[in-house]
């Protein structure tokens, strides 16, 4: 395939200007207008000569040319945000119709139509030539990014295609906890649902000042490669239920999240775990390794299918 690049534009800061764009605070919304950034961001997805890409959140485009200018077969962006609109039409104009803009909500979005059948590949083989890329607004990240993984776990959404890989951009403190190793006090509960399902990394920190308005935060890239066998092979919700409890007192004794998954009466039940796993119940949540919850979540899984009903439980 022929590399394409887009014909002269208009700079990101002209297209501010022209269609007089600003950020909104209240959508967590930041531009990044130097389009070697936006160049960089895009050659940590790999190669995208030829591929098809949906980017979350355009915003006035910067991303969106450089997936262009990367030669992308395919590209569709979804943007929740009419005022970007006539900018992001103009942008589709000078792509030679490989740009499809879509306004709407990526929360509610069904990717599941968006690209070729023909670009399905099997779960274990090779990811599929789809990417997913996106400089996600704050205030989104962490719901998004849960959802998705919850997709990816199901092999539904962007997922029926096989293991779709994704590069999104995060506050750097989340971008953190998403790669934080065992006993790094920023390993949470995100660090093992996306570690679980994925290879994460960290790929580079954009400084808050590269963005318009400026955050008060730093930006951290991260990259997400599924993996072809989940380290906790389990379903999804009964996963992130126990992660969940267990960091919720993250800085309490592992047991006291383990107890709370249990009626107040059902100690018996936090014993069973701690014994049938062989975990020391006082080791603090960030000790604990990918093996270590593997076991509990099996245990767990077992407790709820053996007592009708227990999965349901809310301590609250």
């Amino acid at each position: 395939m022929v590399h394409l690049r887009l014909p002269p534009l208009p700079t990101i800061r002209d297209i501010i200007r022209l269609y007089g764009l600003r950020a909104e605070r209240q959508l967590a919304q930041n531009f990044l207008l130097d389009l070697k950034l936006t160049d960089k961001i895009v050659r940590h997805a790999g190669n995208l000569e030829g591929a098809h890409v949906l980017e979350v959140g355009p915003g006035p485009g910067g991303i969106t040319r450089s997936i262009l200018n990367k030669g992308a077969a395919n590209l569709v962006v979804v943007e929740k945000d009419q005022r970007f609109l006539p900018s992001l039409t103009m942008l589709c104009e000078a792509a030679n119709e490989r740009l499809k803009v879509i306004h709407g909500d990526i929360m509610k979005f069904n990717m599941e139509e968006e690209f070729p059948a023909d670009l399905k590949t099997s779960w274990d083989d090779d990811p599929p030539n789809i990417h997913i890329l996106g400089n996600l607004p704050f205030n989104v990240s962490t719901p998004l990014i849960i959802r998705w993984l919850e997709a990816l776990s199901n092999h539904s959404g962007p997922f029926i295609y096989g293991r779709t890989r994704m590069l999104l951009t995060f506050q750097k403190e989340v971008a953190e906890r998403l790669v934080a190793p065992v006993r790094d006090s920023q390993r949470s509960r995100l660090s093992i649902m996306a570690q679980h399902l994925c290879e994460v990394k960290h790929c580079f920190t954009i400084p808050g000042k590269a963005f318009v308005p400026k955050p008060d935060v730093d930006v951290g890239v991260v990259s997400f490669t599924p993996l072809a066998d989940p380290l906790i092979d389990l379903p999804f919700k009964l996963v992130e239920k126990l992660v969940r409890s267990v960091f919720h007192f993250r800085r309490k004794y592992c047991r006291r999240g383990v107890e709370s998954l249990f009626p107040l009466e059902r100690q018996d039940l936090t014993d069973e775990i701690f014994q049938v796993t062989k975990i020391d119940p006082t080791q603090r949540p960030m000790l604990l390794t990918m093996e270590d919850f593997n076991l509990m979540c099996h245990a767990y899984y077992n407790i709820c299918q053996r007592i009708p009903g227990m999965f349901d439980y809310n301590y609250r």
